[in-house]
């Protein structure tokens, strides 16, 4: 199947998973291609400008240097070695798997593929895809899986953010159609990443991710409900936390907080969820997780209630200064954040609002701008309630307690005060 190519690797979909992909196998010296429908994306890449949190400008102007660069021409995909396609898989309007974007990659691959190349999947999507999906739309042409081309899953696992961990020094699952795919893309990724763990096939590794972020999103859900009812009995649940993490065995902590955000969280279990409910079994205890954490953004407003009501105020009428609107702390990603539910119920019940966040310039709720904040400390100081959604690295905390009016911690990562309540 060895066939001469002029591109090492083609990255489909620039985002946050396939970016700092590109990145890791530019440095490593591979010759790299990113593939973008946007043409602005592309435009700015080339221009060594990135639009990903984890990857600065000078991070993107090095990647030039090495070689990278960025098309929305589907046709070099004809010059690769292997193509990874990275793009999103979000949900539809009634929770079921969107599959388009991967559906129009697979079809970009399809119309240029040749003999001897390595197709990867590595966007998020239920147990079967990559072989009842990609696989009979990549054979259409008459190249066979296994015998003229590789085809293989390997679940992203990128996590914006994080300082310690990146995709290097991240284990890599791989699993192919068949044990030759599987060693293909193994001796891709080993190529930039510092291990690569085999499963048994592409099913087994589409599933390694779905378990994974269902894992989180369960034990999530836990600690949201127990949060509802530890106030009513009396227990600091943050506290009660930190004692059970000292075992050193068969204990892992989650923390309650306003709601679960990003990209794997509020999405990947539904596609497990879709695949379950394909074959007429239920799967309750991950639709119920699913219901709980749903149900923490009226949770905090409903306790944003409690608070103004200790202060003789109503919602309608008070001031509320909302912290940290991304889905997690130091990014500016706001794709699914659970500060939208909790603007938009505050909204709902007549509360002025107003906002900060380092990271976020303009935010929008129900297509209107909300106030946003110079000084978060002199708001903190004006605003009848303050709400801790996101603790951003430019908050400081300890002055934020001392100055604020009231403030809801929804996170727990305040000290102890007078004026501070957690969730």
């Amino acid at each position: 199947m060895s066939r001469s190519s002029t591109v090492d690797l083609v990255v489909v979909g620039l985002g946050y998973v396939g970016l700092p992909l590109a990145r890791s196998a530019a440095a490593a010296g591979l010759k790299v291609v990113g593939l973008d429908r946007s043409r602005r994306v592309v435009d700015g890449l080339n221009a060594g400008r990135s639009h990903v949190d984890d990857i600065t400008d000078t991070g993107v102007r090095t990647m030039l240097e090495q070689g990278f660069r960025a098309t929305d021409r589907a046709d070099v995909i004809a010059e690769a070695a292997a193509v990874v396609v990275c793009v999103p898989t979000p949900l539809t309007d009634h929770g079921a798997p969107d599959l388009g974007a991967v559906h129009a990659a697979v079809d970009d691959i399809a119309a240029h593929l040749r003999a001897g190349t390595l197709v990867v999947l590595e966007s998020t999507t239920y147990p079967g895809t990559t072989d009842e999906v990609v696989r009979p739309r990549l054979e259409a042409g008459g190249l066979r899986v296994g015998i003229d081309f590789h085809l293989a899953f390997s679940p992203e696992r990128i996590d914006p953010g994080n300082a310690s961990f990146g995709l290097e020094n991240t284990p890599k699952v791989v699993g192919g159609i068949t044990a030759d795919c599987t060693k293909a893309a193994r001796a891709l990724y080993e190529r930039f990443v510092h291990r690569v763990v085999e499963a048994k096939g592409t099913r087994e590794a589409e599933m390694a991710k779905l378990l994974e972020n269902t894992y989180r999103h369960v034990n999530i859900a836990l600690v949201n409900e127990m949060s509802m009812f530890c106030r009513e009995i009396g227990v600091d649940l943050w506290d009660a936390i930190r004692c059970a993490s000292t075992k050193p065995f068969g204990f892992a902590p989650f923390y309650p907080g306003p709601g679960v955000g990003g990209h794997c969280i509020p999405i990947d279990p539904n596609y497990l969820s879709y695949k379950v409910r394909s074959l007429g079994i239920p799967f309750r205890f991950v639709e119920l997780a699913q219901e709980i954490n749903q149900r923490m953004p009226v949770h905090v407003v409903n306790r944003a209630a409690d608070l103004l009501n200790d202060q003789g105020k109503a919602v309608r009428g008070s001031r509320v200064l909302l912290l940290g609107v991304t889905y997690k702390p130091d990014i500016s990603d706001q794709r699914e954040s659970p500060a939208l539910a909790v603007a938009e119920n505050l909204l709902a019940r007549g509360a002025e609002l107003v906002y900060f966040d380092p990271r976020v310039d303009d935010w929008r709720v129900g297509g209107a701008p909300v106030e946003r904040a110079d000084d978060y400390l002199a708001a903190a100081e004006a605003a009848d309630l303050t709400v801790l959604l996101q603790p951003h690295r430019e908050i400081d905390l300890g002055e934020l307690a001392d100055r604020a009016r009231a403030l809801f911690d929804t996170r727990g990562k305040s000290a102890d005060h007078p004026r501070v309540v957690k969730l």
